[in-house]
């Protein structure tokens, strides 16, 4: 991933959350779930890092949105126990996505901080529309 743009999505999720009052944390992860870049907007609750982080690991590691796990993570799915699985490094949480260059995995990006989660998903959405 060139940094360069990372730090342009970063500011795009940040300019979203402006848009929509809120004030949370942003990771971008590479494709192995190292953290790459990451952000916390002053005010941002405190766990806002854990959750963006866990995110991003999960979307950057597995390809698919967090909450589009859910689906797979229930009792005889094939990510039962997905929350608990890697000491807690994974997550079905809203707000982690993928980052794909056509069909090609690059990381993925997770935001935190707001109580509506769909807005966490709106502001890693601007973040990733920078880097496609």
């Amino acid at each position: 991933m060139d940094y360069s743009k990372v730090k342009k999505a970063i500011e795009a999720a940040e300019a979203k959350a402006k848009e929509l009052g809120i004030a949370i944390s942003i990771a971008v992860v590479d494709e192995s779930g190292i953290l790459v870049a990451f952000s916390r907007m002053e005010a941002a609750i405190k766990v806002s890092p854990k959750f963006a982080i866990t995110k991003a690991y999960t979307s950057g590691t597995i390809g698919l949105p967090t909450d589009g796990i859910a689906a797979y993570a229930g009792e005889g799915k094939p990510y039962f126990g997905i929350n608990s699985l890697f000491g807690g490094k994974l997550t079905t949480i809203a707000g982690g996505l993928p980052i794909k260059v056509g069909e090609k995995l690059m990381g993925g990006i997770g935001v935190g901080g707001s109580t509506d989660v769909s807005q966490d998903v709106e502001c890693a959405q601007a973040a990733v529309d920078v880097l496609a």
